[in-house]
Order: C-alpha cells, then sequence, then structure tokens
C-alpha cells in the first residue's frame, strides 16, 4: 500500500477529536476531563477553567476546582452551571467541590446515545476525507499525472485506510459505551 501521510493524518486526528470528545462526558467517576469544555467570562473573554484553577480529584465520586483568583469563583459556578454537565457546583467561597451522583440508568442511556452520536459524525468525517482523497486522485488522472491503474490502487488503498480508521472509531466508542454501562 503507497503512503497517504496528508489523508492517514488527517484521520488520526479526527480519531483523537473524538477521544478527547469523549473524555469530556462523565461516566460516573470524576474526571477533570468534564470541565474541558467549559468556558469562563474572565474579564470579558471565555477561558477554560484550567486556565484560572487548580482542579483535584479529593475522592472517586469529587472534583475541587480552587481558583487562583477568589474573584473568579462565581464566574466559574455560573458557568458549570449553565453546562449541560447536570451537576450542582457547591461553593464554600475558596473552592467550588463538584460531587458526581452514580449515574441512573436513564442517563447512562442518553450518554450511550450521545457517544454513539459522536461516533457516527466522526465516521461521516472520516469518509469525508476518503471522498477528497479519491476526488484528488480522479483529478489527477484526468490530468493525466497518474495511469488507470494507478488510480485503481489508490482509490483501494485509501479504502482500506478508510474502514481502519473506522474500526478505530468503533473501538473508542465501544471501549467509552462499556465504561458508562459497567459501572
Amino acid at each position: 500500500m503507497a503512503d497517504y501521510p496528508e489523508f492517514e493524518n488527517k484521520m488520526k486526528k479526527t480519531c483523537d477529536a473524538l477521544s478527547s470528545q469523549l473524555a469530556t462526558i462523565r461516566a460516573g467517576r470524576a474526571n477533570a476531563a468534564v470541565l474541558d469544555q467549559i468556558q469562563v467570562d474572565y474579564y470579558g473573554v471565555p477561558t477554560p477553567i484550567q486556565q484560572l484553577a487548580t482542579v483535584a480529584t479529593p475522592d472517586p465520586r469529587s472534583l475541587l476546582i480552587q481558583p487562583w483568583d477568589a474573584s473568579v469563583l462565581k464566574g466559574i459556578e455560573r458557568a458549570i452551571l449553565a453546562s449541560d454537565l447536570g451537576i450542582n457546583p457547591q461553593n464554600d467561597g475558596r473552592a467550588i467541590r463538584l460531587v458526581f451522583p452514580p449515574l441512573t440508568e436513564e442517563r447512562r442511556r442518553d450518554l450511550a446515545k450521545q457517544t454513539r452520536k459522536y461516533g457516527e459524525e466522526s465516521k461521516v468525517a472520516i469518509r469525508n476525507i476518503r471522498r477528497d482523497a479519491i476526488e484528488k486522485f480522479k483529478k489527477q488522472q484526468k490530468a493525466s499525472e497518474i495511469t488507470e491503474d494507478d488510480y485503481k490502487i489508490a482509490e483501494k488503498d485509501i479504502q482500506k485506510l478508510t474502514d481502519d480508521y473506522i474500526k478505530e472509531i468503533d473501538k473508542i466508542t465501544d471501549k467509552k459505551e462499556k465504561e458508562l454501562t459497567e459501572i
């Protein structure tokens, strides 16, 4: 199989993006990654919580957020409430504690559904990369830069690459779904 680094890199980045997106879905245990998507309005600038505070995991079911600047405490609390985290922050004036309740069966199903949705979106992205690659090779063939045989080989190789990355996406989503159901 010929080397197609441009398309392989794009497909790998799609898998990496899916992994980081799934890390933000909480699976019953406290995980600081659930805060990655939350932005706090800090003097008019949307800023990630990790840039404003120390995030610690004192026990498996809670996160402790200690801002370096106490004036941002209310902003962090508002941002968490506005997010779809589904957890009420407990503010003691110096830090915010997030206690993760055990997931209900219904919430687990919703999160598994969300996981599958993210997986499908990633598969669509992979297929779009395949389409772009095949179009590129088709143009090269029409311009007589490559032969028809080379085009057929490239098309087959790109399809194999696509299949491999689709399997990788399935592995990533299956792992997350298993994590959600075995708690």
